[in-house]
């Protein structure tokens, strides 16, 4: 596949047609994931597909088959020594907009590119009072995100960071976002959010580690208890955050380069 023309889409298994496609653009009403393949393996890729299946039962009523999207995953990126990234949609070409009570079988949108390097510069972030309509799935609906990162960059920012209606930082636009206490001890807010991959690798590696590591409310107010925050997702598993709003923090590479050698300590996995 290294000859390939990229990006590469597949549905259920099969090359994709301008008319497979066609109901994605007409009803916006589906699921994703995304994730990093490295010498056609993934880390996390049963939490990847934990999440998908979650997420069709909560918006389809119906299930989905993980062998099968590992095995149209597997065909999709043969053959393929170098990283790439990879987005699984799962949306419904029967979904009936006058029926939407009633189980529908889900389609699987396989999608292959070349991988981007993950940055390294520093996070500049800004505030927003915004929740995302059910956190707990990675769906389609991405308009605020990006919109609240449009708004963070026109005030000179570089991205969002989202506080709930009662006060307590949740996550980024597209990350988690972890802080350092002052004795070195990893913070993770409390407020409802998706629960990236990344993030549960980091954890379950500071866990192998012994780390202390602990789940708690975060407010704006609380950020001078924190020596250095972090950005995370399936692209980046560490970034940097240098300030948020007003408030600058460390860069602490001991720290993000420990947190590194957690994320890397999960197993890779054949799709």
């Amino acid at each position: 596949m290294s000859t390939a023309i990229f990006p590469r889409i597949e549905l259920n298994g099969e090359a994709a047609s301008a008319d497979d496609l066609r109901h994605l653009v007409q009803t916006n009403y589906g699921h994703f994931t995304a994730f990093r393949v490295e010498n056609g393996m993934v880390r996390g890729l049963d939490l990847h597909l934990d999440r998908l299946q979650h997420a069709t039962r909560e918006l389809f009523a119906s299930e989905l088959d993980r062998e099968r999207v590992r095995a149209w995953v597997r065909r999709a990126v043969a053959g393929e020594t170098r990283e790439l990234s990879v987005r699984v949609n799962v949306f419904a070409r029967a979904l009936d907009r006058e029926r939407l009570d009633q189980p529908v079988a889900a389609d699987v949108l396989v999608i292959v590119a070349p991988a981007s390097t993950p940055a390294t510069t520093p996070l500049r972030v800004k505030s927003f009072r915004y929740t995302r309509d059910l956190p707990a799935i990675k769906h389609v609906g991405t308009l605020p995100l990006f919109h609240h990162r449009r708004r963070a960059r026109q005030a000179g920012c570089d991205d969002a960071l989202f506080v709930d209606a009662d006060g307590r930082i949740s996550e980024g636009s597209v990350w988690n976002i972890g802080f350092v206490d002052r004795d070195g001890g990893i913070v993770w807010p409390d407020a409802p959010q998706l629960d990236g991959v990344s993030m549960q690798l980091l954890k379950a590696g500071l866990a192998r580690a012994g780390m202390r590591s602990i789940t708690r409310t975060i407010r704006l107010a609380d950020l001078g208890e924190f020596r250095a925050a972090f950005f995370t997702n399936a692209t980046t598993p560490v970034r940097s955050i240098a300030s948020i709003d007003a408030h600058d923090l460390d860069v602490d590479d001991d720290a993000f380069a420990m947190l590194g050698r957690c994320h890397g300590s999960e197993s890779l996995q054949l799709p």
